[in-house]
């Protein structure tokens, strides 16, 4: 038997053990023809409100898709652009001098674009049959308890009262940077009494309120205020590596507030998501494990630092005078007083 008889004899066996499966049914064309027939009274409707013919409203809600997808495809470029430039020119820059304070620093360029709560989360099946506050903040809880094989590694989630977020994002919009200190307990110092510590620069970042959820998705629907107050991330990044990157220094922990329920439920949802490592070396640095920048101890740490500081009751003015004196006079921040308010 000829090469090119046992190539095709081959190549017929691998067709009918492995046959092409096909999306072009008759059942998805059905499908889209129901579609257009379920939405038709509401176009109609929609058309004579605004004085047009269905198929005028048709070309323009075709266009005004086109022009979406052309703005989407922009971005995303633009953002491919910006990620190609290196980080030595921007660095030697922007770098600033060392200390432990670096208020007045430029704003991040890098912060992580939120992760939308659909994504997380089958918010329309959350409200098709509906759930208490209590129930989601467990549903919430054990979805992260499931990550990372079932040990939640990587991960911290939180549920907020809305008052509570909004009380502690008003401060974060009025103080949107800080320092942070953690003990290091692995490293020696001269004087045997002192601990030692390792600062993290953190920074709010506020992304505009979510879209109030629907059980039930009107592609005809014109869009509504949103009723939810802003979505917000809060990044953290060992003080010493943003001093010498700037704005392509590596957070190590993001914490994203979601607010999609906030209106429905009454509830913000807090993620936290610790940077995965390339390399062993910086993590047991840093007292991680290998597979992360920040041990799981450490996130938790900084999380909780962050409501202690931005999340202060009437009596508590030194916390305060520590935010304000780092924005508005930084030659009179102590971080030695910073050392007294996070002990945990």
């Amino acid at each position: 038997m000829s090469l090119s008889v046992k190539y095709r004899s081959a190549m017929r066996r691998i067709v009918l053990r492995h046959p092409v499966r096909s999306f072009c049914t008759s059942r998805s064309f059905r499908q889209s023809v129901d579609y257009e027939t379920k939405y038709a009274e509401k176009l109609q409707k929609r058309a004579e409100e605004q004085g047009k013919n269905v198929a005028d409203l048709r070309a323009e809600i075709k266009e005004q898709e086109a022009r979406r997808r052309q703005s989407i495809a922009s971005a995303a470029k633009r953002n491919h652009t910006q990620d190609g430039i290196q980080a030595s020119s921007d660095a030697s820059s922007s770098s600033t001098p060392s200390g432990a304070t670096v208020p007045g620093v430029a704003a991040r360029k890098d912060s992580s674009p939120v992760k939308p709560l659909s994504g997380i989360l089958n918010v329309e099946r959350l409200l098709n049959s509906p759930h208490t506050p209590e129930q989601v903040s467990a549903l919430w809880t054990a979805y992260h308890a499931s990550r990372s094989g079932g040990t939640g590694r990587g991960y911290l989630c939180a549920s907020l009262p809305v008052a509570t977020y909004e009380k502690m994002m008003a401060v974060g919009r009025r103080y949107p940077k800080f320092v942070v200190p953690v003990q290091r307990d692995n490293i020696q110092t001269e004087d045997a009494d002192k601990r030692a510590y390792e600062f993290y620069y953190m920074e709010w970042g506020f992304h505009g309120p979510p879209p109030d959820p629907s059980a039930s998705v009107d592609p005809f629907a014109a869009p509504r205020p949103s009723s939810n107050p802003e979505t917000s991330t809060v990044l953290f990044t060992p003080l010493q590596e943003y001093k010498l990157r700037a704005s392509f220094a590596t957070p190590y922990l993001v914490l994203t507030h979601y607010t999609d329920l906030a209106h429905s439920h009454g509830l913000v949802l807090l993620r936290g998501e610790v940077t995965p490592s390339a390399a062993d070396t910086a993590a047991n640095t840093r007292g991680g494990d290998g597979r992360y920048l920040l041990s799981q101890q450490d996130a938790q740490l900084l999380a909780v630092a962050m409501q202690k500081f931005y999340l202060w009751t009437e009596g508590q003015n030194e916390r305060a005078a520590l935010l304000q004196a780092f924005h508005d006079s930084p030659g009179e921040f102590k971080w030695e007083e910073l050392l007294k308010h996070v002990e945990f």
